[in-house]
């Protein structure tokens, strides 16, 4: 495996953590688990999204970097964790997310990690809304349900009342790994 297909460790992740929760980015920027979310949707997407918008929107504006050295590396550790995404979804290895996959909450004042996730991968979709849904609404809006439920953002009928099944929301969580792969499959191997 070469240097520019290498994946991401856990230390690098720990220490990219580390820096979206810094004071250097804005407080508006996506945390580590909101990323992950973006970056899923930027690699599933059916048409691509320059690295250029997705870093804006990842960071909210531009960081305040200490050093060159600080901002190259900042860069390429996204860079792998975009790369390490795209590299499972192409095998069609299940994706592991960095957040427990319910809606329970340890805390009720706090959004579940989920949710945080799947807002952050809705944002993704809203970049480029019209591809995602242009050919096959129905089913790539079927197949996004689970993610949808999570992300509390839809106040339709549909989505509000399976929310309030507990039991179903929670099932729903647990197929979003799979649903990943089927979204990658949709747009990226339509012939399969």
């Amino acid at each position: 495996m070469t240097a520019q297909t290498a994946l991401i460790t856990e230390d690098e992740l720990d220490i990219l953590e580390e820096f979206l929760f810094s004071s250097a980015v804005s407080e508006e920027a996506l945390d580590l688990i909101s990323a992950h979310g973006l970056l899923c949707a930027i690699n599933i997407s059916p048409v691509e999204v320059p690295e250029s918008e997705w870093l804006e929107l990842l960071f909210d504006g531009e960081p305040k970097w200490e050093s060159d050295a600080q901002k190259s590396q900042m860069l390429e550790l996204l860079r792998k964790l975009y790369r390490t995404i795209g590299s499972d979804l192409y095998s069609d290895q299940e994706i592991l997310l960095p957040c427990e996959l319910t809606l329970e909450t340890e805390d009720d004042e706090e959004l579940p990690e989920i949710t945080l996730w799947a807002q952050s991968f809705m944002e993704g979709v809203f970049l480029r809304e019209e591809e995602w849904f242009g050919d096959d609404e129905e089913s790539v809006a079927g197949l996004l349900l689970p993610i949808m439920v999570a992300s509390e953002l839809f106040d339709d009928t549909e989505i509000t009342d399976i929310r309030k099944d507990r039991a179903l929301s929670e099932e729903m969580c647990e197929q979003i790994p799979e649903v990943l792969i089927d979204l990658y499959l949709n747009f990226h191997a339509p012939e399969k």
